[in-house]
């Protein structure tokens, strides 16, 4: 038997209630006459704060006899304008979870109380393979004002779905479902993966009694939201440079950075403190920020936690796996910003005053995945904030504080064809965007090649591995 994955609607797929947009669009078509329903606006800002409740239900149950005598084809008329207005309100990592269940095979099904033929336009436009969703009863082309079948409420949808699941060779131990409604319990409760998707109070409170997982459609995995918002989000009012007592922090270029949609950001690697500055100015363009980052900052403890809870995607090095990659694709899928460091690692020795930037191929693969846009960073003087031999940054340093810089250019032209060229393309757009000094060979004295090792590094710095001299002429 095969599996499907059930999504309710209203605070689910959508972050609150597709009744604003299915009331206009039915008014537009002229069903209801452009005529102001008492209330309505309340019930809508009651149901989006909170969720379903059996008094606004039972006044939707009976919206059938207000159709009564309405034109179908005129009705489905309002679905598919609502569709339009509605497909922009569904929740960006709603799409990834479909096409992630359609990988691997499973039917996507949207599971609802609205109305099929209002909500059927929707389902096809997200490439839903089908819908269970109340009926209304048709007879010589209008609606009768029953309802034909089951009221997709409840227990109702319960069993609505299991019919459906009968019908279509569903084994719903195998299927997930995904909602935000106490009234859903008995449907997660019959699948084997039942996830609670933005609870109301009740049904959080199931959550954490029957142990399932709860996620936001409009956060990657494993990022908490405190009323409404992810912790990037809490923070970034306060995230501004000018409020760094130990460093001052210069930002140009953020215009560059898109308002909405997908970006890969990439940027050079200088010191631990690179992650914080380019926060800082990605906050200043009010977006949150995936971060990839190595295995070990994600499997430390406390520390770990917080990097996920931020958004960070955990990468392991020397591994093959393209699951960071996959994770990345899907924030981008979503219309998230991704800042990748190409050259993976913070440069040791000489090679952190190589003015010739290597890169790795992740941001190109990347970018030849999802065709985001890649923007160039270039960042500078954070090794004097955090230099890598240092286990904390040096914030006592609030008298002579060093100069930061980050610098956003325009995006990267890319051929998708060959990553080793785009990231070559990649590299030179990150060095264009470094002062001049940067681009010069600077011969370091024994102190600063000491700064550029781990605080661990027991050797001599003179003794370091040729390999990684890479001034110009060498091998």
């Amino acid at each position: 038997m095969a599996a499907a994955a059930f999504f309710d609607l209203d605070r689910t797929l959508l972050a609150g209630a597709s009744g604003p947009a299915i009331t206009a669009a039915l008014k537009a078509v002229g069903l209801l006459q452009d005529r102001h329903i008492p209330g309505e606006d309340l019930v809508f800002k009651v149901f989006n704060a909170v969720g379903e409740n059996r008094p606004s239900m039972m006044l939707t149950r009976q919206a059938a006899r207000l159709a009564a005598g309405w034109n179908t084809s005129i009705a489905e008329r309002a679905g598919e304008a609502a569709a339009n207005t509605l497909a922009g309100q569904v929740q960006p990592y709603a799409r990834v979870l479909f096409d992630e269940h359609h990988r691997e095979g499973r039917k996507v099904v949207v599971a609802t109380t609205t109305p099929d033929h209002l909500v059927r336009p929707l389902a096809e436009a997200l490439g839903a393979d089908d819908v269970v969703a109340t009926i209304y009863e048709r007879r010589d082309g209008r609606f009768t004002g029953n309802i034909d079948g089951e009221f997709v409420w409840g227990k109702g949808k319960y069993r609505a779905v299991k019919e459906w699941a009968a019908k279509h060779d569903i084994d719903l131990s195998e299927s997930y479902a995904y909602s935000d409604s106490y009234y859903d319990v008995p449907l997660l409760n019959a699948v084997g993966h039942p996830v609670v998707v933005n609870p109301d109070p009740r049904m959080r409170v199931q959550a954490i009694v029957r142990r399932w997982p709860t996620i936001s459609l409009d956060a990657p995995p494993g990022v908490p939201k405190l009323f409404g918002l992810e912790p990037q989000q809490v923070i970034m009012p306060i995230s501004r440079p000018e409020l760094v007592p130990y460093a001052d922090i210069g930002i140009d270029g953020t215009d560059n950075i898109p308002l909405s949609g997908p970006a890969i950001l990439v940027g050079n690697h200088r010191s631990y403190f690179d992650p914080l500055a380019i926060g800082y100015a990605v906050a200043k363009r009010g977006r949150p920020v995936r971060f990839l980052g190595k295995k070990e900052v994600f499997d430390a403890p406390i520390i770990g936690d917080l990097a996920r809870a931020m958004g960070g995607i955990r990468v392991e090095r020397g591994s093959g796996s393209d699951e960071p990659l996959k994770e990345a694709a899907a924030a981008l899928e979503a219309g998230e910003v991704v800042v990748i460091m190409p050259q993976g690692t913070i440069p040791r020795g000489r090679a952190f005053f190589d003015p010739k930037l290597k890169g790795r191929w992740g941001a190109a693969r990347l970018a030849a995945m999802t065709r985001a846009p890649v923007i160039p960073m270039g960042v500078w003087g954070t090794e004097k904030v955090w230099p890598r031999n240092a286990k904390v940054p040096l914030v006592w340093n609030v008298l002579d504080r060093p100069t930061v810089s980050i610098s956003i250019g325009t995006a990267v032209d890319l051929s998708y064809d060959d990553p080793d060229e785009d990231t070559e393309r990649i590299m030179d757009a990150i060095v264009d965007q470094l002062p001049p000094e940067a681009k010069e060979w600077h011969e370091p004295t024994a102190a600063e090649l000491a700064r550029t090792l781990p605080s661990t590094y027991e050797g001599d710095p003179a003794d370091l591995d040729h390999e990684e001299d890479r001034r110009p002429g060498t091998d």
